[in-house]
């Protein structure tokens, strides 16, 4: 499975997930961002015990101030609809796995 495009009109499927879910909050133009994207879009494909999306800061400004989104790449972990972890900046994979099992 690949990560999910989370916008506001389908930001019910993260609050309402009964899976961990891993959000990528990232825009096009941010290099830090296209690194982290294909090791988001692999612990996706790897990892069906968790949600993963992602959501385009640029698209969803409302979301993106909802979260906090300061700096991007941001990786939230929500669980039972709340923020237990993120962490801003490129990570490798390890790291990011680490995150959601944290």
């Amino acid at each position: 499975m690949s990560a999910l495009k989370i916008n506001k009109n389908n930001f019910d499927l993260v609050i309402n997930s009964d899976k961990p879910v891993l959000l990528d909050f990232y825009a096009e133009w941010c290099g830090p961002c296209r690194m982290v994207s294909p090791i988001v879009e692999q612990i996706a494909a790897e990892n069906p015990q968790y949600l993963v999306a992602k959501v385009n800061v640029d698209e969803e400004p409302e979301l993106a101030a909802q979260f906090g989104v300061s700096s991007i790449p941001l990786l939230a972990v929500v669980k039972n609809g709340k923020i237990v972890n993120k962490s801003a900046g490129a990570k490798p994979k390890h790291q990011i796995l680490a995150l959601l099992e944290g």
